[in-house]
């Protein structure tokens, strides 16, 4: 199918042929009939995107902090990978979009296949959304005029926020499609408006919807015009639907205002403020969020829990709802609004239009009304001569290797160190199908896919698993069911039972005459700076003592890998790759084990603990994972202390000795955590029939790290 990306790093915008998006559990599949440009939010998008870094760190300056701090930490050369990382992901542009659902995924029941519905998918032949973030169109709204509701879901919420009453007088700074919307909405609620802008076309439409105007070019004053339109007593709210870097729509707001009247912001502006223009007239100034409440919130948009309506009467979706209402109802009129259509085929033109800064306001893509029946897999390179693949087989010299899962850590570490350990790429799955297409394109995979299932074809040899963590331990099992090696990201389960599983399915292939490699990602054991470490320390006899400390920094409690369901938590998540680093410098099992953590008064799991393992041989190591630090302090140091020595891993770019004959120090260019040689290891490994790691081993540890973070919810039950 045909999808808008940006890539943010080169700044180019295409028309990309990607897989058709999967239909997830909570999902619906819409086929596509038009979307809207949002000429001001889409523009600023590509504007970003063509600009140089310098640019686009001007208009970011936290995320220069964190740049900078990242520099101190880990290397100007893994920070500056880490930053084109971040860049090079195709940005799926749009987000008003109107079609008719195709598929629906288990669990929706408020929605049916032929039902045509309004969503903020993308511009795209088919999207997937949440239910929550669709809503059905009346049958008297054209396509064209729905394609509105979710920009006039942004104006209604600022509205709501100002919470004007009939016959207050309220300014709409900024004439764009969404002050426009806002002046008609802000009319059939019965208040008297005017609208400000620099535009004489723009002008003159607010106008047409009924409100007075001030054009700024023409040298209009908007505060002059303002106390005369308001009779003197200032006006009751200003809504800002502007985009600009002044601070002046918000000065002028301001002077513009009555004694405690209301100041929304809906669009993008400098917000310098002036405590002088707030403090006589004891101003309130919000700013909105979006189409409405239950924008962001994960529970609401992903998992699909509505917010009561006796409580939060206007959520986005009942927003979206009440927009194609006014639609419907003919108290909103969008036609003036449309200046430019194009086919889907010509979306190039659009935004060579939208970029010239040319007269335009909305404009429509047009979709076909009978859309081809897109694949969910498609051909990235012709198709070659291929071997079918012997189930659990050793000995492949030249395995093929397909990947699940396409995001951000996958396209910047995992897939680099596979194509760099020499693998040869088969199938690359995201389940939305543009970054498994973009990541496919860039590294020479055969084909992209939306499907787990399609990795798994009888053309692979073996898979890597990089998708959230509640889906690894399933994916392993069909993988090794399907007869494929697998390498699969940390954590390898997110329970016991889970384990039990994988224990069964390995069996059950064993029992077939398979031998299937399983390597999890525990890159930090493959890092060269760790391997010196351990040659050192086996020329000590005798027990050994660690400290490893982890400065791991707050995640939000909303974050998915905080959900104990789909992420496991941060012990199990994260803090795993330290209970495997100490196991492997130990070289012995772990025998036991005793855990504190700070309490939380929510459902998280602990994120801030400190546990010690104990081992056969008598070494102890404690493990500090800190969601609590600061991120100008070292990420990661892990210190060994043995009979009078001392090694110190600085955040695996330096190892220090200390009272070692021979050896004082070790320093990279380059941070270096592994992921090339772990790739390489399993490459070897499916050559060989060796795994790099025994699989009771990576077993031992996954049980105990679960009951570690099993042990640390109980110990940081609150205080009563």
């Amino acid at each position: 199918m045909r999808q808008i990306l940006q890539n943010l790093s080169s700044g180019a915008t295409e028309l990309a042929e990607v897989p058709r998006p999967d239909v997830m559990p909570g999902k619906v599949l819409i086929a596509t009939r038009r979307s809207l440009i949002s000429a001001g939010t889409e523009r600023m998008l590509v504007e970003f995107g063509r600009g140089s870094l310098l640019s686009k760190a001007k208009q970011q300056p936290d995320r220069v902090k964190q740049v900078l701090e990242k520099m101190r930490t880990d290397g100007v050369l893994a920070t500056l990978d880490a930053v084109r990382g971040k860049l090079d992901q195709p940005l799926p542009l749009g987000y008003c979009n109107v079609g008719v659902i195709t598929e629906i995924g288990s669990g929706v029941a408020e929605f049916k296949p032929g039902d045509r519905v309004v969503s903020n998918g993308p511009h795209a032949d088919f999207v997937a959304v949440g239910p929550k973030l669709c809503a059905r169109i009346p049958d008297s709204v054209s396509d064209e005029a729905a394609s509105f509701t979710v920009l006039g879901a942004i104006a209604l919420q600022g509205i709501r926020l100002a919470n004007p009453t009939l016959g207050e007088c309220v300014a709409v700074t900024g004439l764009g499609l969404i002050g426009l919307i806002a002046v008609q909405l802000l009319r059939a609620q019965g208040c008297r408006v005017l609208g400000i802008d620099p535009d004489p076309a723009r002008v003159a439409l607010a106008r047409e919807f009924g409100a007075e105007t001030v054009c700024t070019s023409a040298g209009e004053d908007p505060v002059a015009a303002a106390e005369t339109f308001s009779r003197g007593r200032g006006m009751d709210a200003v809504i800002i639907t502007a985009s600009t870097a002044s601070n002046e729509p918000i000065h002028q707001a301001a002077l513009m205002s009555r004694q405690r009247g209301r100041i929304v912001l809906v669009g993008v502006i400098g917000l310098e403020l002036s405590r002088a223009d707030f403090y006589e007239k004891e101003l309130t100034f919000q700013v909105s969020c979006s189409y409405g409440p239950g924008r962001y919130d994960p529970a609401y948009e992903e998992q699909g829990h509505d917010y009561p309506a006796g409580f939060v009467r206007w959520t986005e979706q009942r927003n979206f709802e009440a927009v194609l209402d006014m639609l419907d109802s003919g108290a909103l009129d969008v036609a003036p609004l449309i200046s430019h259509r194009f086919s889907i085929d010509d979306a190039d033109k659009a935004y060579d239009l939208l970029m010239e800064k040319a007269a335009c306001l909305g404009i429509v893509l047009e979709y076909p009304e009978q859309p081809d029946d897109a694949a969910r897999v498609v051909a990235l390179r012709p198709a070659e001569k291929t071997v079918q693949a012997q189930p659990g087989r050793k000995g492949v010299t030249d395995p093929v290797v397909s990947f699940i899962g396409a995001g951000n850590y996958a396209g910047r570490m995992l897939i680099p160190a596979f194509a760099a350990a020499g693998a040869r790429f088969g199938t690359i799955v995201s389940s939305g199908g543009r970054t498994s297409a973009h990541f496919g394109r860039k590294f020479g995979f055969a084909r992209a896919a939306t499907q787990p299932a399609d990795a798994m074809d009888a053309q692979t040899d073996a898979v890597v698993v990089a998708t959230r963590h509640d889906s690894h331990a399933g994916l392993v099992n069909e993988a090794m069911a399907a007869g494929k090696h697998v390498f699969v990201e940390k954590p390898l389960a997110l329970s016991r039972a889970e384990l039990d599983s994988i224990e069964a399915t390995r069996d059950a292939a064993l029992a077939r005459g398979e031998n299937p490699v399983l390597v999890v990602g525990f890159n930090r054991r493959f890092s060269p700076l760790t391997a010196k470490m351990r040659s050192l320390l086996a020329t000590q006899r005798g027990p050994k003592a660690f400290i490893a400390t982890m400065n791991a920094g707050a995640v939000p409690a909303s974050h998915w890998i905080q959900s104990a369901q789909t992420g496991g938590g941060r012990i199990v998540g994260e803090a795993c790759h330290f209970v495997d680093l100490l196991r492997f410098l130990v070289g012995h099992p772990i025998v036991d084990f005793t855990v504190t953590a700070l309490p939380r008064n929510d459902d998280v799991p602990p994120d801030t603990l400190s546990f010690t393992l104990r081992f056969e041989d008598g070494s102890i190591g404690t493990i500090h994972y800190f969601a609590n630090g600061n991120g100008a302090f070292a990420k990661e140091r892990i210190e060994a202390f043995s009979d009078g020595r001392i090694l110190v891993l600085d955040n695996f770019r330096k190892l220090t000795g200390f009272g070692w004959p021979g050896f004082s120090s070790m320093r990279l260019w380059r941070q270096d955590k592994g992921q090339k040689a772990a790739a390489r290891a399993f490459l070897d490994g499916i050559r060989s029939g060796q795994p790099p790691v025994p699989f009771a081993e990576l077993m031992e540890i996954s049980r105990v790290t679960i009951k570690v973070a099993e042990a640390a919810k109980l110990t940081a039950s609150p205080p009563a």
